[in-house]
C-alpha cells in the first residue's frame, strides 16, 4: 500500500513530466490510491527525491504499465531499471497479456518502447463533453446495480468488449462498492439490456464500462441513455470525459455525435 508521501510524490512527478513534455500521462489515480498489494507500483529514489515511477494496472489476465522519469535524469537508466524489475514481477503473476501504455505525443516514449521489442497495438482517446443542448429521452431507466446483476454485467463485457469470462467476473466482482462511483442497469422493457459505470474526482465524472447488449444496438439506447448520465453529470457542475479505442469506429460516431471531443490520446503496444 502506497504511503501519503509516496501518493504526493507519484503526483507532483507527474505534474512535472506533463508540464516539461506537454501531454497527460494516464496513472489510474483511482487504483493508485486503493492498492493493497506492494508489488504493484515501482518507486526510485535520489536523495529522498522521486526520480522514476512505473505502475501495473492488472485487468483480470491483462496487465498494463505505464511510467515517468524526471525529465533532467533521463538517460541514466533509472527508468529501465524499474521497468526490468516490474517485468520480472509480471512474469512471476502470470499474466497473459502486457500491455504498454503511453502519451501518443511523447517520441521518447515511443523510442523506449521501440527498444524493449514492444508493438503498437491500438490507440485511446480521452475525450471531453462540449456543452451542447441535450435530448431527453424516458423510455429506459437506470438504476443502481446490485450484486444480483454481477452475471449480466459480466454477460456484457463479454458479448460487448469481447472479454475472457474469467476476466470480466474478477473486473466486475472489483467494481462493486467502488467509492464516489454509481454503477447503473440500463432497463428497458424491465429486462436489463446494458450498462454505464460513472467515477467521480473532484468535479470530474468520467464514464466507464458503457455497454449495450448486441442485439439491443443500432435502436438508439445508446444514445438516449449516454445523453441523460450527461445531462445529469453536468448540471451536477461536472465536467464529463471518457475513453474510447480508435479500432471502435461506432462507439467513436456514438460519442462525437453527442458533443464528445478527443483532447489526449494514448498509444498501447504488446510486450512478450
Amino acid at each position: 500500500m502506497l504511503t501519503n508521501q509516496q501518493l504526493f510524490d507519484i503526483e507532483e512527478l507527474q505534474k512535472e513530466v506533463e508540464a516539461f513534455d506537454k501531454l497527460e500521462l494516464k496513472l489510474n489515480w483511482e487504483m493508485l490510491r486503493a492498492r493493497e498489494d506492494d508489488q504493484n507500483e515501482f518507486l526510485y529514489y535520489k536523495e529522498d527525491e522521486l526520480i522514476a515511477f512505473v505502475g501495473l494496472y492488472a485487468f483480470g489476465s491483462t496487465v498494463e504499465v505505464t511510467g515517468m522519469v524526471k525529465p533532467r535524469e533521463r538517460q541514466k537508466d533509472y527508468f529501465t531499471q524499474l521497468f526490468t524489475e516490474a517485468m520480472r514481477v509480471v512474469r512471476e503473476k502470470g499474466y497473459k497479456n502486457i500491455l504498454l501504455n503511453a502519451p501518443a505525443s511523447s517520441q521518447s516514449a515511443k523510442r523506449f518502447l521501440k527498444k524493449q521489442g514492444a508493438s503498437y497495438a491500438f490507440t485511446e482517446h480521452q475525450m471531453k463533453w462540449k456543452s451542447r443542448p441535450l435530448e431527453v429521452a424516458t423510455d429506459f431507466v437506470l438504476r443502481q446495480a446490485t450484486l444480483s446483476d454481477l452475471d449480466r454485467r459480466v454477460q456484457l463485457d463479454v458479448e460487448s468488449f469481447g472479454i475472457l469470462r474469467e476476466d470480466a467476473v474478477e473486473m466486475e466482482s472489483r467494481i462493486n462498492g467502488e467509492e464516489d462511483t454509481d454503477l447503473y442497469m440500463i432497463e428497458v422493457n424491465n429486462e436489463s439490456v446494458g450498462k454505464i459505470r460513472v467515477t467521480r474526482e473532484k468535479t470530474e465524472a468520467w464514464i466507464y464500462g458503457f455497454s449495450i447488449l448486441p442485439k439491443y444496438q443500432k435502436k438508439g439506447i445508446g444514445r438516449k441513455v449516454l445523453q441523460s448520465v450527461v445531462r445529469q453529470e453536468s448540471e451536477k457542475g461536472n465536467s464529463v470525459h471518457l475513453d474510447v479505442e480508435t479500432k471502435n469506429d461506432r462507439a467513436l460516431g456514438l460519442y462525437e455525435s453527442v458533443g464528445f471531443e478527443a483532447v489526449h490520446a494514448q498509444d498501447y503496444y504488446e510486450y512478450k
